[in-house]
């Protein structure tokens, strides 16, 4: 399904005008605060009115300026989860879930209260009332009755921006789920660079009202330029892998990957499992031989790819392994030291504890679906 946004507004002082097309599952807004992020969101769920441009999902005409269209907000079949929750408080979570229902015809309605139930494992808060539940609960209760108006498209406008880290924690595995095993796109808008990594397939990144990037999250997180400044040290490789092994003796985990076998922290899911893992920059150091007795465990062998000056005394590394690419940030007079450039043989050298929960997505996650 492709989310086609053209769009320019005026709010204010503030001059929203973005352009991009996604086909993702999971295309994630990001960008800082007040970077256009909810507005847009606004705009595509039609809470609000372009002053001009076009809106198309899956190829039906939202929103079209130049030719009088705009669908009104009830008739566009998109579901949206906010901050916050917003949830009925004198009604049960089982009328609440139901409440998504109601406005959405049987001939048209594509899933059933047991499976959202069973998908975001909230079957025995069903009698419960808003105020019993943890803030991680309310947001899966949110989420399954957005899911119950069976709706064409799911929007979340930072879901987990109100919760504390374990609560995001307790989350995130439900949203991954939802995005593999539901044939839904979702919109996700958030301003944390965790998330992006962990949950889109496709980022567009916006800054000051305007699409600076868009495209799959592998390439999108290598372009530490394109991140907020307090968020670089964040950027960095998203490998998909499988569990090839578990370790039980020293509790660890293998993954296997295209770029070679990767130990990490015990990932409490079956072999074969896939995982998606993050490895920041800023975790990766670069040795022009194999390096012997280090404590480090991961040493990934591949050719310097691309060479990019950062900001002040660092460099940006890209390294070819086995056709994935991983990111290092080293200092510039390291890069010199070691002579780098251009299809040198390198050894991408990374610790296993530098992959901790919030570098490394499984869960829940299951198969995608065919």
């Amino acid at each position: 399904m492709t989310i086609l946004v053209d769009i320019r507004q005026k709010l204010g002082a503030f001059e929203l005008d973005a352009s991009f097309a996604s086909e993702g599952r999971l295309t994630a807004l990001f960008g800082p605060s007040g970077s256009g992020k909810s507005s847009l969101i606004n705009l595509i769920a039609g809470l609000a009115r372009p002053r001009q441009g076009r809106i198309e999902s899956d190829g039906r005409v939202l929103v079209d300026t130049a030719k009088g269209v705009f669908v009104p907000r009830h008739k566009r079949r998109i579901g949206m989860v906010f901050q916050d929750a917003r949830l009925f408080p004198h009604m049960s979570v089982k009328n609440n879930l139901n409440f998504g229902r109601w406005f959405t015809p049987d001939s048209e309605r594509y899933v059933e209260l047991d499976a959202v139930v069973d998908l975001l494992g909230i079957g025995a808060l069903l009698e419960r009332r808003p105020g019993k539940l943890s803030g991680g609960e309310k947001q899966r209760v949110a989420i399954g009755r957005a899911l119950l108006a069976s709706p064409r498209l799911l929007l979340m406008d930072e879901p987990l921006a109100s919760l504390d880290e374990a609560r995001k924690s307790e989350i995130l595995p439900y949203i991954e789920r939802l995005r593999d095993e539901m044939k839904i796109p979702i919109v996700y808008v958030s301003h944390s660079i965790n998330e992006v990594a962990r949950l889109a397939s496709d980022v567009v990144v916006l800054q000051t009202g305007k699409v600076t990037a868009c495209g799959p999250t592998v390439e999108i997180m290598q372009r530490l330029d394109l991140l907020p400044a307090d968020e670089r040290g964040e950027g960095g490789a998203v490998l998909e892998t499988r569990v090839a092994r578990h370790d039980e003796t020293f509790g660890m985990t293998v993954l296997s990957s295209a770029a070679g076998e990767i130990r990490v922290p015990r990932v409490d899911v079956e072999v074969g499992a896939p995982v998606r893992i993050r490895i920041r920059a800023r975790d990766v150091m670069i040795a022009t031989e194999r390096p012997k007795g280090l404590s480090a465990l991961n040493m990934l062998a591949g050719k310097v790819a691309v060479i990019d000056k950062g900001a002040g005394a660092t460099a940006n590394v890209r390294i070819d392994c086995g056709g994935a690419t991983i990111m290092a940030r080293i200092t510039e007079q390291s890069r010199q030291g070691l002579k780098l450039e251009r299809g040198l043989p390198v050894f991408a050298v990374i610790k296993t504890v530098s992959f901790d929960q919030a570098n490394t997505a499984a869960g829940l996650r299951r198969e995608l679906d065919a």
